[in-house]
């Protein structure tokens, strides 16, 4: 609407894969097929975490929690893009955009610090293993994991209010597939430096410092397997670990790529390809990752296949 000759923008516009209307039946094909693996492979994976006695311990809990938030995350941005590709329509009204990108946010911190805890988890099982049950108990992991979704959500509310306290008084199109703050500085008007930086110290706070503590955890468990005597005893170590390495590999290298490289190297069509890297592609893969490399995890669903 016009007043005084500003614009105030009420909704944004995707574009999404607009520049690919050719490929529209084949895209929701795609995303619908991927969305439907991610909810059936880690909804899957809580109910063996769940149901199965072997995988009633520390690391399985965090797992069967680090699924829900998988489903959660891609949740907030799927459904959305699959509505948008079907209707071929990008409009999303002011607040919803606000809404997807708080929820973004917090459920993709959360991830963070969980695979932060995840790791500490395998810290403690083989560089501390006599102390183990002790320090791991029930409680203290609910307690972890509590602190996982609250512990952000606090700043994410309000980093989403600043973004979205921006004028937005020029264009209100989006060249992206969904919500996101580079997109929305983008299109902001006047100076938009003080946003930027908070920007960068929520990434660094809540993504990077969460993946250094988990680099720390790996480098001395690595040193601890190094130093034991047998094969065996080596590669049963390494076997825990290496999922929960895949993924946290998988997860944070893109995240940091989206939101941790120089301005100028931003593109609109690297910027999605990254973007649905960390939001599909990894809750797809996580659920493989776990059950394919994981004895524990086939046996359950071995068990579980026939009933």
């Amino acid at each position: 609407m016009e007043r005084n000759n500003v614009t105030f923008v009420v909704e944004f516009i995707l574009l999404g894969f607009s520049d690919l209307p050719n490929l529209r039946s084949l895209l929701f094909g795609i995303f619908l097929v991927i969305y439907i693996s991610i909810l059936v492979g880690n909804g899957l994976l809580i109910t063996l975490t769940k149901m199965n006695p072997a995988l009633q311990t520390p690391m399985y809990f965090f797992l069967g929690n680090f699924s829900l938030l998988e489903i959660g995350y891609t949740s907030v941005t799927i459904p959305r893009m699959l509505r948008d590709i079907w209707t071929q329509k990008g409009n999303i009204p002011f607040l919803s955009c606000a809404m997807q990108i708080c929820f973004l946010y917090i459920l993709g911190i959360a991830e963070c610090l969980l695979l932060a805890m995840m790791a500490y988890d395998r810290y403690v099982a083989i560089c501390k293993p006599l102390y183990y049950p002790l320090i791991m108990n029930h409680k203290t992991c609910v307690q972890l994991v509590l602190a996982s979704w609250i512990t952000a959500t606090p700043a994410q509310i309000g980093l989403t209010y600043q973004i979205f306290s921006l004028n937005f008084c020029g264009s209100n199109i989006i060249n992206h597939i969904f919500c996101d703050t580079p997109q929305l500085v983008e299109i902001a008007c006047g100076d938009t430096s003080q946003k930027e930086l908070l920007i960068l110290l929520n990434t660094v706070f809540f993504v990077m410092i969460p993946f250094f503590f988990t680099l720390i955890s790996y480098i001395k468990i690595i040193t601890t397997i190094l130093k034991l005597p047998s094969t065996s005893g080596k590669s049963k170590a390494f076997s825990t670990c290496s999922s929960h390495l895949m993924v946290v590999c998988l997860f944070f290298g893109s995240g940091s790529i989206v939101y941790l490289r120089p301005k100028s190297s931003h593109s609109p069509k690297s910027d999605k390809i990254f973007s649905l890297f960390y939001t599909t592609v990894t809750p797809l893969l996580n659920p493989m990752i776990y059950s394919l490399r994981n004895k524990d995890v086939i046996a359950a669903l071995r068990k579980l296949l026939p009933k």
